[in-house]
């Protein structure tokens, strides 16, 4: 899955029991979809998490900044039924390709 969206915020980078680099975040996300043959605003904010190498490059990314990430989505906690963008790459947008 890839989503277009903007980090909105970011916890602290962390550290799991087996010793690998976490970071839980925030996105948000607006884009114009059809729907039933016509264009529809939607905007949301999704629960993202990242683990390893990728968790350390987010670290360094300020609130605010557009990017594309790729990965899938699962439970956000074992037991739970609210979901997670689990990323496992993405790449930084500048405003001038936003709409590309």
């Amino acid at each position: 899955m890839t989503l277009d969206a903007r980090l909105q915020s970011r916890g602290a980078l962390r550290f799991t029991p087996a010793g690998v680099p976490a970071l839980d975040f925030e996105l948000a996300h607006e884009s114009v979809q059809v729907e039933a043959g016509s264009e529809r605003r939607v905007a949301c904010e999704l629960a993202a998490v990242a683990l390893g190498p990728v968790a350390r490059k987010i670290a360094d990314v300020a609130p605010g900044a557009q990017m594309r990430c790729t990965g899938f989505l699962a439970r956000r906690y074992r037991t739970g039924i609210t979901v997670a963008l689990h990323v496992n790459e993405f790449d930084l947008k500048s405003e001038t390709n936003e709409g590309n």
